[in-house]
């Protein structure tokens, strides 16, 4: 399955972690640096919420209150704007 993480600290690194470690696919992208792990399990890195969201078909967003989850959604280059049927966020 192609998963999506946005936001990678101290919850969504360990998360991601545990999925690539099962032999999920994962597309993701942070505003600070990812994980070198992560990316040794192969996760991809993307510069945009909305790439993360084209490539995915379940999006997890792991950001810390209401006003980061609204930006990560609904910015010009957000998860809204790379959704298509059948996606989960």
């Amino acid at each position: 399955m192609k998963l999506g993480f946005i936001g990678l600290g101290i919850m969504g690194t360990p998360m991601a972690l545990r999925l690539a470690k099962a032999g999920h696919a994962l597309h993701v992208t942070t505003i600070g640096p990812v994980a070198e792990e992560l990316l040794k399990q192969g996760a991809q890195h993307l510069a945009t919420a909305e790439q993360v969201a084209e490539q995915s078909e379940i999006i997890f967003i792991m950001v810390p209150d209401t006003p980061q989850v609204d930006d990560v959604l609904f910015r010009a280059d957000g998860v809204a704007a790379g959704l298509s049927p059948n996606k989960v966020v």
